[in-house]
């Protein structure tokens, strides 16, 4: 369990939330700094791997798969919504004993940070949003689609349902994903449970769990770096434009020649962009 063939990524921990059993991991001197990454959706915390190891030099860096994804619970009927996830990240926080820690969150992850945040309590020194889900309108024509017919989709036949799979996950990267890392990135969707897992999470992907907190964004009263793909066909830069300029003293960092997966598209360039922030949050 929680282990991906390819590079050995295993996260090593259970954690029992309300959610299902989420699987997480922790990297680095265990005195030192904390940093929190959350992956997005459809990912899992494969997606850090690089980044993850290159910040353990520094600081002690905490990994996980939400409910739902990667190598934690799937089950039929499970709440994998914003709302339960932000209640979960607040809750693995306490589990941790971490009370203030650096946290750096991509797309889906991005909301379920801001939400921990402003409607849970969780305090952070630092916040790091990559490409995040945060502002409306978000949402592809083919997440509506699914979202209105996930029952529809779950009865694809498994050749089917891993050539959606595969081209929806390529289409979040600007050059191109390394076939052995798309492999990775969609292992976990496509057994019986995940297939169920992946049309679940679209389902209840709802914009409403942003509109609840994007009139709040002016209240966040921490250093925030927003980094960005220039080249992200899924949220565009403008939206990342928008976003810096809501959040009072927000930097914003554009990453060239990355799409959506910035993490895939340039791990050097985000790792450094990261590195420079926290030296200075």
């Amino acid at each position: 369990m929680g282990e991906n063939k390819v590079d050995g990524w295993k996260l090593g921990h259970g954690y029992a939330s309300d959610s299902g059993e989420v699987r997480w991991d922790a990297y680095g001197d265990e005195d030192a700094p904390p940093v929190v990454l959350l992956h997005g959706t459809p990912f899992s915390s494969y997606v850090w791997r690089g980044v993850a190891r290159a910040l353990a030099g520094a600081y002690r860096v905490y990994v996980w798969d939400m409910p739902g994804y990667g190598a934690s619970e799937k089950r039929d009927g499970q709440d994998v919504s914003l709302a339960a996830q932000g209640r979960v990240f607040r809750d693995l926080l306490d589990h941790w004993g971490l009370d203030e820690p650096r946290v750096v969150a991509h797309d889906f992850g991005g909301a379920v940070a801001l939400r921990a945040h402003l409607l849970h309590g969780a305090r952070y020194r630092a916040l790091t949003l990559v490409d995040p889900v945060a502002l409306a309108p978000w949402g592809s024509p083919f997440f509506r689609l699914v979202g209105a017919n996930a029952p529809v989709f779950e009865q694809l036949p498994p050749p089917l349902h891993r050539a959606l799979v595969r081209e929806y996950v390529t289409s979040a990267s600007g050059p191109g994903l390394h076939p052995a890392t798309l492999d990775s990135l969609v292992a976990p969707w496509l057994d019986e449970a995940g297939q169920a897992a992946f049309y679940r999470q679209i389902a209840q992907a709802d914009q409403r769990y942003t509109d609840e907190i994007q009139d709040r964004y002016g209240e966040l009263a921490l250093p925030v770096l927003v980094c960005w793909g220039a080249d992200d066909t899924w949220i565009p830069l403008a939206k990342g434009r928008e976003l810096a300029s809501a959040v009072p003293g927000a930097r914003l960092r554009v990453i060239e020649g990355a799409g959506h997966l910035v993490q895939e598209d340039a791990p050097a360039e985000l790792t450094a962009a990261v590195l420079d922030f926290l030296r200075t949050a």
